[in-house]
């Protein structure tokens, strides 16, 4: 209710998504992506917030990544239920890629970070973001190297892993903005 109202409005406009989420198990190979569209809503509601309709290159990069990443760390997850969800008829990504997950969450990742770093480059964000989301992509990289899809615990603790993600990228961003203040100064 503290929020502007447009952002009220692009907040509740995310309701038709998350209301259609649990049916999309049953509907599409990719539920993933779709938990990516609803995860990563917050960017549109909290952009609308601060900024009053200018920058839509640095929004629409950073929505995509933040969707691909989604998409990334959930198929992860799902690879814990997959004999399950087979079993009564659900369908994941992680069923879809099944043995080449390693190479989808490439792609996936990847282009989380390339859009970020889009993001970040339209943006002229200062060098500590890009640090930080160096560090992130080194993260996810050993997500990837070390996972075993067949091992539900280890798939559990990397999707959980992801929040390790989320604080190197925030870090980055802290970073910048110190970095941004301080400059002046030096």
């Amino acid at each position: 209710l503290q929020l502007r109202w447009q952002a009220q409005l692009v907040a509740l406009a995310s309701l038709a998504l998350v209301a259609a989420y649990p049916f999309m198990k049953r509907i599409t190979w990719w539920p993933q992506a779709w938990l990516g569209l609803v995860f990563s809503w917050g960017v549109l509601v909290g952009w609308t917030q601060v900024h009053r309709g200018e920058n839509w290159d640095v929004l629409a990069a950073m929505y995509l990544g933040t969707v691909f990443w989604v998409i990334g760390y959930d198929t992860i997850y799902a690879h814990q239920d997959k004999e399950d969800d087979a079993l009564v008829g659900v369908r994941s990504t992680a069923r879809l890629f099944g043995d080449e997950t390693k190479s989808w969450l490439v792609g996936l990742y990847g282009g989380a970070l390339i859009m970020f770093a889009t993001a970040y480059a339209l943006a002229e964000a200062p060098l500590p973001a890009m640090a930080g989301l160096l560090a992130a992509g080194a993260h996810m990289a050993r997500q990837i190297a070390t996972l075993d899809i067949n091992d539900p615990a280890q798939c559990l603790r990397l999707f959980k892993s992801n929040g390790t993600v989320g604080w190197l990228i925030f870090a980055g961003l802290i970073g910048a903005g110190l970095w941004a203040a301080l400059k002046p100064l030096i």
